[in-house]
């Protein structure tokens, strides 16, 4: 492979990962980064204004309108590149790999190389991982980590079966349209958007918490075998619980720094 080569990535702080990595190399490919989370919200079809309601309504989000614009500028360039490509893969990261799927139901036959990070390991150092453990995201390794060992270098052809059973995969969950894409025993599956609900609920206490230690307590639990759901998800559903009755709440829920949760007490 020779010429410049665009580097397809489906998330935006391992985009900057790769970035600064391919610098320390010297080299002059170019990144871009996927804003959009395919791992929530519609996705048959993954309209930018149906997925901006969707948000709007069911995460209480704002603003959802800007990624999808920086989602069509992606998806343009990734689509019509003339250059070489190569899409950096986990399927450890439900974000990532729900991207790669929709860029591969995209780009039809069209010709793309892959780094699969699936046996990558990150070691103390790489952005303060205290312990050698399978890398969820190009974004947890330092630009260091990437750049002294070529990762761009392990890149390997697409197999037809692959692209195959990957279009395959994909064609299942878009015709199940869920609202959440997750990891279990190792399938990309359809989940409700009340999935992770008791796991948040084990988070809190009879005593009052950060809504915002809850929530990095519940990231913990889910992200055991992968990078399942973000604080964003997480959140809108404490405040769906908090409506439910099955937490409490004091100060203001719009913010997670600034509002505090508990298990509800005893009736009287």
């Amino acid at each position: 492979m020779s010429g410049p080569i665009l580097h397809v990535v489906f998330n935006m702080s391992a985009a900057g990962t790769l970035r600064a990595a391919l610098q320390q190399a010297g080299r002059d490919d170019r990144v871009i980064g996927l804003g959009d989370n395919l791992s929530f919200g519609p996705i048959d079809p993954p309209d930018p204004a149906l997925r901006t309601a969707w948000v709007d309504q069911k995460l209480e989000v704002s603003g959802w309108d800007e990624v999808g614009g920086q989602a069509t500028l992606f998806w343009d360039e990734a689509l019509s590149c003339t250059r070489s490509r190569i899409a950096w893969l986990t399927r450890r990261s439900t974000q990532e790999y729900a991207g790669f799927l929709e860029f591969l139901w995209r780009l039809g036959d069209k010709p793309v190389e892959i780094v699969d990070l699936a046996d990558a390991v990150a070691r103390a150092g790489d952005h303060g991982a205290p312990n050698p453990h399978r890398v969820f995201s190009l974004a947890e390794l330092a630009p260091e980590t990437v750049s002294v060992n070529h990762l761009w270098d392990v890149r390997q052809n697409l197999t037809s079966d692959m692209r195959a059973a990957c279009r395959e995969q994909w064609a299942r969950l878009k015709a199940e349209n869920a609202p959440l894409r997750i990891l279990r025993d190792g399938e990309f599956v359809s989940a409700p958007i009340a999935h992770f609900d008791p796991v948040l609920v084990s988070c809190a206490t009879a005593e009052w918490t950060k809504t915002a230690r809850i929530i990095g307590e519940a990231l913990c639990e889910t992200w055991i075998d992968g990078m399942q759901i973000g604080d964003i998800e997480l959140f809108a559903r404490a405040r769906a619980l908090v409506a439910a009755g099955r937490l409490q709440c004091r100060g203001d829920l719009l913010d997670m720094h600034r509002s505090e949760l508990r298990l509800p007490g005893p009736a009287g």
